[in-house]
């Protein structure tokens, strides 16, 4: 896919999710300002917080697509592990508050109003949410982004946690007066498990972890198969938003001119960026 669909298909994700979030956030908002239920107030804090995140996402995936400059030679896409690891501690925020609210109302219960509204508006989340993330597996197909990833995993378990919220609100309906309650502690502890998982993920970019096994051992292969090259070693990969880097030496015939090993090094860095189109591969030539 080129740069510019690319880029357009990251911002239309973006765009769905805070129109999304900030959709939800005034539906659940006035709901729960009339049923003063704990697990509804789980899910519109859940819902703040995807507004934030998704805000975050948006400016940090413009941010990632701006071409290398002179000062980022390696270009912007750090900025999408930094966005999923705001995520992280926005998710974290949410999940500490839910669950304080929610022990303090299991410790004292209390009868809930328009309840079968909150289930309305519920249902009404789960929709959007699933055509949140048709929009948004479709964008990740194509452009492997690491926050639309982060954006996505977390709006799955919002799926979870409205199916639960429903089922809570239904059992408070009809006189379980902790159900409310005990569901909003169990959906923070939820969210916060997501929340680590994010920032883990986030962290890993960061600090430069390295490509998946699979794809460094198709590189070396493919490196290997090239006529001349004797052997190939010391290969570092790292990923940077959209982008791979991948370095590598190549082992060379000790008589071969500068200009032939030159060349064949070319042929090693374009067969890989052949099969990856989305890195940039620098090959160091040694004598064997």
């Amino acid at each position: 896919m080129d740069p510019a669909a690319r880029s357009r298909l990251l911002r239309f994700a973006t765009y769905a999710s805070v129109t999304v979030a900030l959709t939800l956030i005034v539906l659940k908002g006035s709901v729960w300002l009339m049923s003063g239920s704990v697990s509804l107030l789980a899910s519109l804090i859940d819902s703040f917080m995807d507004a934030g995140a998704s805000i975050i996402n948006l400016f940090a995936v413009r941010y990632s697509l701006k071409p290398a400059d002179r000062e980022h030679r390696f270009g912007h896409g750090k900025a999408e592990a930094l966005a999923g690891l705001a995520q992280s501690a926005f998710i974290s925020g949410s999940a500490i508050l839910v669950f304080i609210q929610g022990i303090e109302r299991l410790a004292n219960p209390q009868p809930l109003e328009a309840a079968w509204l909150g289930v309305v508006v519920m249902l009404i989340s789960i929709a959007a949410t699933i055509g949140l993330l048709l929009i948004q597996r479709h964008v990740i197909k194509h452009t492997q982004s690491t926050a639309i990833s982060a954006d996505a995993l977390h709006y799955r378990s919002d799926l979870l946690m409205n199916l639960s919220i429903i089922v809570a609100l239904i059992l408070a309906y009809y006189g379980i007066a902790r159900a409310d309650a005990l569901f909003g502690v169990v959906i923070a502890l939820y969210i916060a498990y997501g929340a680590v998982r994010i920032g883990l993920s986030a962290t890993q970019i960061l600090m430069d972890h390295e490509l998946p096994d699979e794809v460094r051992a198709h590189a070396l292969a493919l490196a290997r198969a090239v006529p001349g090259v004797v052997g190939v070693h010391d290969l570092r990969t790292r990923e940077s938003g959209q982008h791979w880097f991948m370095q590598l030496h190549v082992e060379l015939p000790a008589d071969m001119s500068l200009a032939q090993a030159h060349d064949l090094g070319e042929d090693v860095r374009m067969v890989i960026e052949k099969a990856y189109p989305q890195a940039d591969v620098l090959v160091h030539t040694d004598p064997a």
